[in-house]
């Protein structure tokens, strides 16, 4: 049984790159804002309740040491004179206890006629330097939280009470408040422009992919002209993008090179099947004379044979193109020498003479012996073919710089230097060659070259005077 494909996670939409990449930016943003806003908030709220309690400390330390003289005396009028002082001047009240928590004096307005005492243990904490109360009603002397700070009151080297600086708890967050504000403006501005720069960006590398995308179907339904647009950065983009205008231009070229390879087959296999039509009906409806008819049967059989030639040519070529290359080191003087003897018999019909340059020595080079061979037999039979009657033919082998040359020379008319470069494409043949080599099926020479270019080997042409040569390169073995 096959499994059934897994939802989504997200709508469609959100599944392309653009919003994949807004998403995950817009997600790392939020979430380091979350994690720095709240270390911010831990931060600020100690550092405003250390600076808050360190003044509470030092306001209520300066109360203790006015009044220390009026606890042990009993005054409260001077303390009440004292303290009424010290208020107006902050922003805390204080309050005076004695050794038993008892409040003797208040600053607070709110707390006159009340007899007030503080918590149990509240005075021994003070004592013990537990100074400090975040958020305490003081066993409800007052009805909101307040935030208190207690020293000892000293007087003749003995404590004999307490002070507590008293403020609420919301003007110690006042300061606090304040820096979340900020924070807060700061990264809500933060984050607008984080998502914009991430939707900028995005969009701006998803925007080539998308082109791309729609170059790809337009390839698709046979347009090849279509070519992506440069593109400066990212580098990996504009990369991108050359690479895909290259293979543009490389299938552009192919379906070129497929269409014209079509009509130039085409050409080739409807010359030799219009003459064998033509004159087969021609002896059939009696058009041709009986005393002719082995004439033409002799020309029926001569195309039959060059349209056989043409068919095996192009499965030479494509076994050629699929073949994997094996390289092995032989003697390519020998491979020469096969030629020669395989040849002698078109060389003699023509009436042509031999040089032969061959070492007596072997010359061992690293390729594939059936392949350069047919390289070998392929450029003599076409300068056996093109050279003039009674003329030599040259085939040389020189070592220059670890490769072995291989020449092939014949005489006969110049080839205009501005056809040399078409000699090795597919079905090419000069008007002369189509007039007077009805056996040419203008394979030759791209065999010749689709097998040197397996080898990654070099073959020159030159042409002047009549003379015409060409050169092709071997690797030598071990070289």
């Amino acid at each position: 049984m096959s499994e059934t494909p897994k939802k989504a996670l997200l709508p469609r939409r959100f599944q392309t790159i653009y919003w994949q990449n807004f998403l995950l930016t817009a997600s790392v943003v939020v979430l380091t804002l979350v994690l720095l806003g709240m270390s911010f908030f831990a931060l600020s709220y100690t550092y405003s309740r250390n600076e808050r309690e360190a003044d509470m400390r030092a306001k209520a330390g300066v109360v203790s040491r006015m009044v220390s003289s009026y606890v042990t005396g009993g005054s409260l009028s001077g303390m009440r004179e004292l303290a009424s002082f010290a208020a107006s001047v902050t922003d805390e009240n204080f309050l005076i206890c004695n050794l038993q928590g008892s409040v003797l004096l208040t600053s607070d307005a709110s707390l006159e006629g009340r007899v007030l005492t503080l918590p149990e243990g509240m005075t021994d904490s003070i004592l013990r330097g537990d100074d400090s109360f975040d958020r305490t009603t003081l066993g409800d002397i007052y009805t909101g939280k307040h935030f208190a700070v207690g020293v000892p009151i000293e007087s003749m080297g003995q404590t004999v009470g307490v002070v507590l600086a008293v403020t609420e708890a919301r003007a110690l967050t006042a300061m606090w408040r304040g820096f979340i504000g900020m924070f807060f403006m700061t990264a809500v501005t933060v984050l607008l422009l984080s998502f914009v720069v991430s939707a900028w960006l995005s969009m701006r590398q998803s925007r080539p992919i998308s082109e791309m995308a729609e170059a790809t179907r337009r390839f698709a339904d046979g347009n090849f002209d279509i070519r992506m647009r440069g593109y400066d950065d990212p580098v990996e983009i504009a990369e991108l993008a050359s690479s895909f205008n290259n293979m543009a231009d490389s299938l552009q070229e192919t379906e070129r090179q497929r269409r014209e390879f079509i009509a130039n087959v085409s050409h080739e296999l409807k010359t030799p099947m219009t003459t064998i039509a033509g004159y087969t009906d021609g002896i059939l409806d009696g058009t041709i004379p009986p005393e002719e008819e082995k004439q033409y049967l002799r020309i029926i059989s001569d195309e039959a044979r060059r349209l056989s030639r043409l068919v095996r040519r192009m499965l030479d070529i494509s076994r050629l193109q699929s073949r994997e290359l094996r390289k092995t080191p032989f003697d390519i003087c020998e491979s020469m020498r096969r030629v020669l003897i395989s040849m002698e018999k078109k060389i003699t019909d023509r009436g042509l003479d031999v040089d032969a340059n061959i070492p007596d020595n072997s010359v061992t080079v690293l390729g594939d012996n059936d392949l350069i061979t047919q390289v070998i037999y392929n450029l003599l039979e076409n300068a056996t073919k093109f050279a003039r009657t009674g003329s030599t033919l040259y085939l040389g082998l020189a070592v220059v710089n670890g490769k072995a040359l291989v020449s092939i020379r014949n005489e006969g008319d110049t080839i205009p230097a501005d056809e040399i470069p078409l000699l090795f494409e597919r079905f090419h043949k000069s008007d002369k060659s189509r007039s007077e080599d009805k056996d040419g099926v203008g394979l030759g020479l791209y065999v010749v070259r689709t097998i040197l270019d397996q080898h990654r080997e070099q073959i020159a042409v030159t042409s002047e005077s009549g003379v015409t040569t060409f050169t092709f390169t071997v690797s030598l073995a071990g070289g």
